[in-house]
């Protein structure tokens, strides 16, 4: 597989890094997002969503499990399963429907939803490096090869 990465110096480098990334997987795709609490997963969502146009504001779906966005004719999905109990919530709450060949789910935490959320496209990380963060990307299909080789 494919890998990638860049040096983020601060939150707006972060939210820019974000709208590329946003351009790149508009036709659709699975991307885990990975690192420590206030690492800048959030951020980096708020920068995907601005690449399909949003302008509002972005939460982080800690409560809800996943907040849906309608922009620019796809449907973009924030998943947070940072407070998910069990994966098998994730049965329950019908998330295979979220997860069409076209739409694009970002999901920070995937590692509690594991066996019940698909592979993804792309594993991303984000990790403190100094005063900025370090951004590194890979690709975990053949799918995300082609979106990797885009950035």
């Amino acid at each position: 597989m494919a890998s990638w990465s860049t040096f983020l110096p601060n939150e707006d480098a972060t939210v820019a890094e974000g709208e590329r990334l946003g351009k790149v997987i508009a036709d659709g795709a699975v991307v885990y997002l990975q690192g420590t609490l206030g690492a800048g997963k959030t951020t980096l969502c708020r920068g995907v969503l601005r690449g399909f146009g949003h302008q509002g504001a972005v939460k982080s779906p800690t409560y809800t499990l996943v907040e849906p966005y309608e922009l620019a004719g796809k449907t973009v999905y924030h998943f947070d399963l940072y407070r998910l109990g069990e994966p098998e919530e994730l049965e329950f709450s019908g998330v295979r429907d979220y997860f069409a060949e076209h739409s694009v789910s970002l999901i920070e935490w995937p590692s509690r939803g594991q066996g019940y959320i698909p592979e993804p496209d792309l594993i991303v990380e984000l990790n403190a490096a100094g005063e900025g963060r370090k951004l590194s990307i890979e690709s975990g299909t053949e799918r995300g090869v082609r979106l990797l080789s885009s950035l």
